[in-house]
């Protein structure tokens, strides 16, 4: 296959490799460990550990695959690209929710560039809401020649650690933003609500400029909550997973759901709400589904009074193996063989 670039917004290089633990440099870094040497598209040339920083204008059409996570600049990069005669090879990553984009020139600059440019989505849900919002708002003849494909992130199931149950039930907050769509005050409201009932801890791990949230700052000061940075590394992050008893999502929307897969797979016990997106990545019959924050509460105090119970509950909706059904479902491999192969599906080389 043809040398391979990747356009990201906002990841930057730091002691050669990308840094950052947010969902942005994750994924370069799957890509470049699924497509070891390629490019990082950057302002300003440098070589890194193992890959090389490019500019845009640097970037031969002609030799590279250019494949760009900021999707809606996927047409300004074909101008950039095309001005040298070559006809430039680009593949849009959806790897977001697409309901982030409410404004009428956003969504149409989106369907415009998944009509033209072959896409890949993070997962059946995503690329179901982009065909959606290509037919919407393109015209028929671009619309039918989309080219969309999609396959869930999946998770490196190598990383999760033994099990251990911590004294003290641990709730996570799956999240490292306090963002409006995550809905944090409704995590707080409940969390309070089922520690006045039964000894918890909870854990909310965040992106640096979100711990000086005033809602970060006031958690932070119960004797029962640890509000803290993401984790150094993603070994001290299943470690801390295997330590975690429950989690409550509360978010309106997402596109995939990678932290709370992750989560279940290290034994961790999910409290969610009862949304389409939810049940996209649960098995049918899923026991922790929640309408309000009453149910919310009572779903919670089941999970961290009776975690054990919850699993072989968990076990027996899957027909006797809840983590295996989740492996078996979210293995990053799946995406890795996908992905590659749309790859040289669209961009055959001789």
């Amino acid at each position: 296959m043809a040398a391979l670039a990747i356009l990201c917004d906002g990841v930057a290089v730091a002691d050669g490799r990308v840094a950052g633990h947010d969902a942005g440099a994750t994924l370069v870094r799957r890509l470049q460990r699924l497509f070891p040497g390629a490019d990082l598209i950057g302002s300003r040339a440098q070589r890194a550990d193992g890959f090389d920083v490019v500019p845009l204008e640097l970037v031969d059409p002609r030799e590279t695959v250019v494949v760009n996570m900021d999707v809606l600049s996927s047409p300004a990069v074909w101008r950039t690209l095309a001005a040298g005669g070559a006809e430039p090879r680009i593949v849009n990553f959806v790897w977001w929710n697409t309901s982030q984009f409410t404004h009428p020139v956003q969504r149409a600059s989106l369907a415009l560039s998944c009509a033209l440019f072959p896409t890949f989505a993070n997962s059946l849900r995503t690329a179901t809401e982009v065909r959606e919002i290509v037919f919407a708002l393109t015209v028929p003849q671009l619309a039918e020649r989309a080219r969309i494909d999609w396959a869930n992130l999946g998770i490196r199931l190598e990383h999760v650690q033994p099990r251990e149950d911590p004294a003290v039930p641990v709730v996570l907050y799956p999240a490292i933003r306090l963002s409006e769509r995550k809905q944090p005050q409704l995590f707080l409201d409940v969390v309070e609500r089922v520690r006045k009932r039964t000894p918890i801890q909870v854990e909310m791990r965040l992106q640096e400029s979100h711990l000086i949230s005033e809602q970060a700052i006031r958690l932070s000061r119960k004797d029962w909550a640890w509000v803290g940075p993401l984790t150094a590394t993603r070994e001290d992050y299943y470690y801390r997973l295997a330590r975690t008893t429950a989690f409550l999502a509360t978010a309106r929307e997402e596109s995939y759901g990678l932290e709370y897969v992750e989560a279940m797979v290290a034994g961790a016990i999910g409290v969610f709400p009862d949304r389409p997106w939810a049940r996209a990545i649960l098995p049918d019959g899923y026991p922790y589904l929640y309408r309000d924050a009453d149910e919310a509460e009572e779903l919670l105090v089941q999970a961290v009074t009776d975690p054990r119970g919850c699993r072989a509950e968990l076990d027996r909706v899957c027909g006797g193996d809840f983590v295996g059904w989740l492996r078996g479902r979210h293995d990053d491999t799946e995406f890795e063989d996908r992905f590659s192969s749309a790859l040289r599906r669209w961009f055959p080389t001789d």
